[in-house]
């Protein structure tokens, strides 16, 4: 005896599988555009708000159940162009302006 295959066929014809590429293919409009404060493309056109930094309200978004989320933006993570120097100074007490003392050579 030989198979057919030909009511496999018949019904894969049949039923169309829309969720997929035919889909994908209507997605031409933005309901995110990039966020004035944060960057990324989270705020909302229509809601006019950020769903990522909560944009325009005054806290910043962040939640306690999103440990990673909160240590990708927490200090550290950008240059520190002010921060950086503060563990060196406070060592001798935010001294500035003085004249440095001359070494003696240790005989």
């Amino acid at each position: 005896l030989i198979s057919c295959d030909c009511r496999r066929k018949r019904t894969t014809e049949r039923s169309k599988m829309t969720k997929g590429t035919t889909s994908f293919g209507k997605r031409h409009n933005k309901s995110h555009t990039a966020c004035r404060r944060c960057g990324k493309i989270s705020y909302h056109i229509q809601k006019k708000t950020c769903s990522a930094c909560a944009y325009p309200a005054a806290k910043k978004r962040g939640y306690n159940w999103g440990q990673k989320a909160k240590g990708r933006r927490t200090t550290g993570t950008g240059r520190m162009r002010y921060m950086k120097t503060m563990t060196r100074r406070f060592k001798h007490g935010f001294r500035e302006g003085g004249q440095a003392k001359k070494q003696v050579a240790a005989n």
